[in-house]
């Protein structure tokens, strides 16, 4: 794979995670966010606050929150004070190593003051933006709770924070460029203001070696067996999902399954749905690839989204996404995926009849998702995240 370089030196990155690098969820984006970059050619020195899972031997790992086995624990410290030590640490090691960097890469509520050090010191920052503009989640989110009668549990992540949102909007402000990983999240961001100068776009990917598709298609003398994979949260939509399901006429010999963990309000909303004896709540399971695999059609309704990795992971799994409008752009309506508005349950409804009754447009767009995959693995997106650094550069 071909590397991007600056002066025909590596790009020297600093790459600031106040979390637990490797783990689950934003973690594990952030460890192959750094595999790949490295393998792209970029020299890079890592701060996790601490590292959960190893990585290549080329990648300089330095913890902030651990040293050795003793670790600061984030429950009993709490996730924010927790993420402020970290950056008050990458900060001064900053401070003693500029001529060693050309670029920092920081993450959300961790990094005010590494981002205000680098600014000072001349050296230019990218901030993640895994999720969209935090105030526009937390409005949309907010109006679709209120809309069905579900609240957030206490401090529940997409809970309206006003101290989090300070901290972020702060952060904004004092970093050279947003790093927005699909178009859905730019638009969060012009619609508030911003300028696209200021944002920069790249990918998140998939792992090629854990989904990738079946030898052969599903029969097509069965019922559609679709997915949702993911948090079972008002904010992905799953009640969309659901309703479009039951409307569809698929329910009379399709398979609806839910992989993933309920917030109980929320599974006390959709109890009715949810007994339906084709809907399948599988609870949390680690075999999501066989899953996938196994599935006509993955489903992800999301009323707000950063990225959406379930979406790649479908493609090379020859699971076709529907999805809406607020999931990544690698999804291509009529291509490789169908695409919905925002909370459009009549057209999605419309789309898996379609798909149930059209199995030639099914396999089409299997062949499509397939097709599309290679460009979408972890490799590609650390290339783009090199080729994002560049531009920050310039």
């Amino acid at each position: 794979m071909p590397s991007i370089k600056a002066n025909k030196k590596p790009i020297r990155v600093l790459y600031s995670f106040p979390h637990k690098l490797g783990a689950g969820r934003i973690c594990y984006t952030a460890w192959e966010q750094v595999r790949g970059i490295a393998k792209a050619g970029a020299e890079v020195t890592v701060f996790p606050g601490v590292l959960h899972r190893a990585i290549p031997e080329r990648v300089k790992v330095v913890p902030t929150l651990a040293r050795g086995p003793i670790r600061i624990p984030y429950k009993l410290v709490g996730m924010v004070r927790a993420c402020e030590i970290h950056d008050a640490v990458v900060a001064r090691r900053l401070r003693r190593m500029a001529k060693q960097i050309d670029i920092v890469h920081a993450w959300p509520v961790g990094s005010l003051r590494t981002l205000e050090t680098a600014k000072k010191l001349g050296i230019p920052t990218v901030l993640e933006r895994p999720n969209a503009n935090t105030r526009f989640a937390y409005e949309v989110v907010q109006q679709e709770c209120e809309r069905i009668g579900v609240p957030l549990p206490k401090g529940h992540e997409h809970e309206y924070n006003e101290g989090i949102l300070k901290i972020e909007e702060a952060e904004y402000d004092a970093a050279s460029k947003l790093l927005c990983p699909s178009e859905f999240v730019v638009k969060t961001f012009v619609d508030k203001g911003f300028s696209r100068d200021k944002l920069l776009r790249h990918i998140y990917g998939y792992d090629q070696k854990r989904f990738y598709p079946n030898s052969t298609e599903n029969g097509s003398n069965r019922g559609l067996r679709v997915i949702f994979v993911g948090v079972c949260a008002v904010r992905k939509g799953l009640h969309f999902a659901l309703e479009a399901w039951l409307n569809s006429g698929a329910q009379n010999r399709g398979q609806f399954l839910i992989a993933g963990g309920f917030i109980p309000a929320y599974e006390e909303k959709l109890k009715s749905m949810l007994s339906h004896p084709s809907v399948h709540a599988l609870g949390h399971r680690e075999d999501i690839p066989e899953l996938m695999r196994n599935s006509d059609i993955m489903i992800l309704p999301s009323i707000e989204e950063g990225f959406g990795l379930v979406c790649t992971e479908a493609l090379g799994s020859g699971s076709v996404p529907l999805v809406s409008d607020a999931c990544t752009d690698l999804c291509r309506h009529m291509e490789n995926s169908l695409i919905h508005s925002v909370g459009d349950v009549p057209t999605l409804t419309e789309q898996i009849k379609m798909l149930d009754q059209d199995r030639n447009l099914l396999h089409k767009l299997r062949n499509g998702a397939l097709a599309s995959a290679p460009g979408c693995t972890w490799d590609q997106a650390g290339v783009q995240l090199l080729e994002a650094y560049q531009k920050a550069l310039n």
